[in-house]
């Protein structure tokens, strides 16, 4: 039986993956609560989640005496690669669009995984993942409808790379069913090491490190070590759906930490992304306890792997 087949790793899958979503959605609001310059932001950040990976790898390994892989074999490079590029192009585009825009965009990332398994792996969604992330659409589509800003072409650009490699990246974990859970902490280096090399020459301009601090050592290793660990458990259209936990929480974070008040239609689209979500973790449950119960073998997204 595949692992997406039995109905305890579904759960265990859905945990993981809805833990490193709650951890995503305070991403945003860390970096404009920081007040820094891009690459400042992004060379402490990323450093810091590095340096985390590399801490949380040294207990597991010396401490606890378990063999975990840092980057398994040349697939985990590239897709620690994707990570890191996607990592450049995210903060690119939060520094030069609206932050609707980004989350906007950012939703689209479970289509992307659903296309791309579909093409590459064969996994053709079901009908019941297609109306889920129809819903989704939708309930974004509701929550930007009055807020959404023209925004900078640029930063809209960036926004839909990152949704693009964050699915790239899904669909190879999930083909390779490898343990990737380190990858995009380690390869975090790549895009710190670039944004060093384009610091201003007045150096760092961070005006509230600590904010990117926790950010990078806490919120960020939590949040993609769950996610890059989700594909093991669930199919990348799944788990691309859990980083919609993002465009639903971030602006209520902000909505907190800023005041900016969400719309009466924020709050509807945001209930419909969440109630779609859970609905359709629900169906997937009870579809695969019964066929478990059956001993058939109900995997939504047949794994040609």
């Amino acid at each position: 039986m595949s692992q997406t087949s039995d109905p305890a790793l579904h759960r265990k899958g859905l945990l993981i993956t809805a833990i490193g979503g709650l951890a995503l959605s305070f991403d945003i609001p860390l970096i404009r609560s920081a007040q820094g310059e891009v690459w400042s932001v992004l060379a402490t950040r990323s450093i810091a989640t590095f340096v985390m990976a590399i801490l949380a790898w040294s207990v597991l390994r010396f401490a606890l005496g378990k063999r975990v892989a840092l980057v398994p074999g040349p697939m985990g490079l590239f897709i620690g690669l994707l990570y890191g590029i996607n990592s450049l192009t995210f903060m690119l585009a939060v520094f030069n669009t609206s932050t609707a825009n980004v989350v906007f965009i950012l939703a689209f990332t479970s289509m992307f995984a659903a296309i791309l398994s579909w093409i590459f792996l064969g996994e053709r969604p079901s009908n019941a993942t297609l109306v889920t992330m129809a819903a989704m659409v939708a309930g974004v589509a509701l929550i930007v409808h009055d807020g959404l800003e023209s925004g900078n072409f640029f930063g809209d650009a960036m926004a839909a790379s990152s949704a693009f490699l964050l699915a790239s990246a899904i669909t190879l974990s999930r083909r390779s069913g490898l343990d990737m859970g380190f990858v995009p902490l380690i390869t975090a280096i790549f895009p710190g090491i670039a944004a060093l090399i384009l610091l201003p020459d007045t150096g760092f301009q961070i005006a509230a490190p600590g904010f990117i601090l926790f950010n990078g050592l806490i919120m960020i290793p939590l949040a993609f070590f769950c996610l890059a660990t989700g594909p093991r458990y669930l199919s990348a259209p799944e788990v691309g759906m859990f980083y919609l936990l993002e465009t639903v929480l971030a602006p209520i974070w902000v909505w907190i930490v800023f005041a900016e008040t969400p719309t009466t239609q924020t709050l509807i689209g945001g209930s419909i992304l969440i109630l779609a979500l859970l609905a359709h973790s629900l169906w997937q449950m009870r579809s695969k306890a019964r066929a478990a119960r059956k001993g058939e073998t109900a995997t939504e997204f047949p794994f040609t792997g």
